[in-house]
């Protein structure tokens, strides 16, 4: 899909024709910047979609992610080009985030990492949201903020383009989780301790990565991981939910629309986790609810009958 291109607007080539690609693509779109739209199933080529890009926005799945930044690479790209990342997912072969990918194949060119609390339904509803975007290059986020900023989409700027990136993409474990916890019907005492403490683990996962801890706390951690876990529309949260009612994992996925990355970024994370001893209580049940090893009420109990300890520490 091309939309026509107005004077003073940008090309913007979005990758991925999935809800999330779409909706930043229409924002963009209305703010009056010519948007080429490439899927793998479309009629537009990747060369075709990315000629002449000003910006290109990756919005595909973690898995098509090094293959799609690959094909790309192959092209002779200006350095002007700002790339920006909308994928939350951690690579299985690397344990890399989206944008480690992307820099690391495309060293010259701005990286930007862009994450929120911003479930696609409601922004394609016309609802209000906020969404964070981070750079290394500082001038490529404010570039991006330019770009997408509307009266129904606020745009904020970072520093911490990991911190933001990994907020996004570890608070997809909590909403599996908190599925569960909602699925279960343990009510609302239970969930705001099992969000609380998952915000702890995100911390201290994204600390020990090099973020910064106060990132968690803004929009693309804290605020992604209230949205996430409190909404039916969160493909993560639906993983638990449904988990919880006794259907299988291969069920699920099979009727959902969409990816739920959740599933993916547990096993990588864990992966991680073992190799470098860091202690992700939560991420632990969630992967061996997932492996089948246990059922969702023994993944809740085994939280619940851990070793009592001071809440400051690990």
């Amino acid at each position: 899909m091309i939309t026509p291109k107005s004077s003073n607007s940008q090309l913007i080539a979005v990758l991925g024709a999935g809800a999330w690609g779409s909706s930043l693509a229409s924002i963009a779109s209305a703010n009056g910047h010519q948007v080429n739209i490439w899927s793998r199933h479309g009629s537009l080529s990747l060369g075709d979609a990315v000629k002449d890009a000003d910006v290109i926005l990756s919005a595909i799945s973690m898995k098509g992610v090094s293959e799609v930044a690959r094909q790309i690479q192959s092209l002779a790209l200006p350095v002007k080009v700002i790339f920006i990342t909308a994928t939350k997912g951690l690579d299985p072969e690397t344990t890399q985030t989206p944008s480690q990918i992307w820099q690391r194949m495309f060293p010259a060119h701005p990286v930007v990492v862009l994450s929120g609390p911003n479930l696609a339904q409601e922004i394609q509803q016309q609802l209000p949201a906020a969404t964070v975007v981070a750079s290394q290059a500082n001038n490529a986020a404010i570039a991006v903020q330019s770009i997408l900023t509307s009266e129904r989409f606020r745009v904020y700027t970072n520093t911490d383009p990991l911190g933001v990136e990994l907020g996004g993409t570890l608070k997809n474990v909590m909403a599996i989780a908190a599925g569960v916890c909602d699925g279960l019907q343990l009510g609302t005492n239970a969930k705001a301790a099992l969000m609380t403490r998952g915000l702890t683990e995100m911390v201290r996962i994204g600390v020990h990565w090099g973020a910064k801890a106060e990132t968690f706390y803004g929009l693309s951690g804290l605020g992604d991981l209230l949205a996430t876990c409190n909404s039916s529309l969160s493909r993560n949260y639906q993983v638990g939910y449904q988990l919880a009612y006794g259907a299988t994992l291969e069920d699920i996925l099979t009727q959902l629309r969409g990816t739920a990355e959740g599933v993916n970024t547990t096993q990588v994370l864990i992966q991680r986790a073992r190799q470098r001893n860091i202690y992700v209580p939560i991420t632990e049940q969630v992967y061996r609810l997932l492996q089948g090893e246990i059922t969702p009420r023994q993944a809740v109990m085994e939280l619940m009958l851990k070793d009592t300890k001071p809440e400051s520490g690990e």
